[in-house]
Formats: C-alpha cells, sequence, structure tokens
C-alpha cells in the first residue's frame, strides 16, 4: 500500500497546527519583549501567519508592523538580525525534535484587503454584481 494514499496539495494538519504553536510563541515572545535589541523593542509586530515545510524544519513567518509604525523592511530586517535568539527561545517552549529555521517575510494579506475592498467599491462592478442572473446569451446561428 502506497505511503500516501491521499492527493492533497495543501499542507498538512501537522504542519498546520506546528505553524500556529510557532506564530503564537513567536507573539508572546515579542510582546513580551524578551529580545534585546533595541531596534526590535521599539517596534510593536504583528505575526500575522506562519507556514511550515513538509520536513518541519523550515518556517516561513509573515508579519507587519502594527498600525505601519516602522517600514516593513525595517522590522524583517530587525527580526532576520535576531533569528537565533528567536529560534531558541521558541526550542525552549516548543517540544520540537528539531526547532525550526526562520525566515521573515512581509505580510501582504492586508494590502490584498484593501485592493478587494476597492475593486468592489467600484461602481462598474457593484453594478455587474446586483445585476440579476440572465441566461447566458446565444446567437441566432444557435437557435436554428
Amino acid at each position: 500500500m502506497s505511503a500516501k494514499r491521499f492527493n492533497t496539495s495543501g499542507p498538512s494538519q501537522r504542519q498546520l497546527r506546528v505553524g500556529e504553536l510557532i506564530r503564537r510563541t513567536l507573539a508572546d515572545i515579542l510582546n513580551r519583549g524578551e529580545i534585546h535589541d533595541t531596534a526590535l523593542s521599539a517596534m510593536s509586530i504583528t505575526v500575522g501567519e506562519v507556514s511550515v515545510s513538509a520536513d518541519l524544519k523550515i518556517a516561513t513567518v509573515y508579519v507587519m508592523p502594527l498600525m505601519g509604525s516602522v517600514p516593513i523592511a525595517d522590522a524583517v530586517a530587525a527580526l532576520a538580525r535576531n533569528k537565533g535568539e528567536l529560534r531558541h527561545r521558541i526550542s525552549q517552549e516548543l517540544t520540537l525534535k528539531h526547532a525550526p529555521d526562520l525566515r521573515f517575510r512581509a505580510d501582504e494579506t492586508f494590502d490584498r484587503l484593501d485592493e478587494s475592498r476597492r475593486l468592489f467599491s467600484n461602481p462598474t462592478v457593484q453594478r455587474d454584481v446586483s445585476a440579476p442572473d440572465s441566461p447566458p446569451h446565444t446567437t441566432p446561428d444557435e437557435d436554428a
């Protein structure tokens, strides 16, 4: 019997669970100000999501400065400078066989949400969305 019986393209339950545990732990560490970096301590950072690789050895952390208080590049750079200490703290608090390598990226979900809102507020889109469904248009040749 095949080791992988189900053909799934998304992350496994374990990946989702470990990602969420890392997200919560990292948010708590940053909230408590346990990292001794003055630049990082001065920032309020939101940890939006953590996606973990299939082997649980790489964790991509999507972050955003709270209320745009600092440029996102500065926040990502500060976190990347301190990733060794953050990784050590995560390994202390979680019971994982290996502490994953942390990779920090800008969280763009809020930007995409704003763009979606802008598109839906467009009068042309609102007219199309509110229009009743009509039967598909047929040409005279198709009727014969």
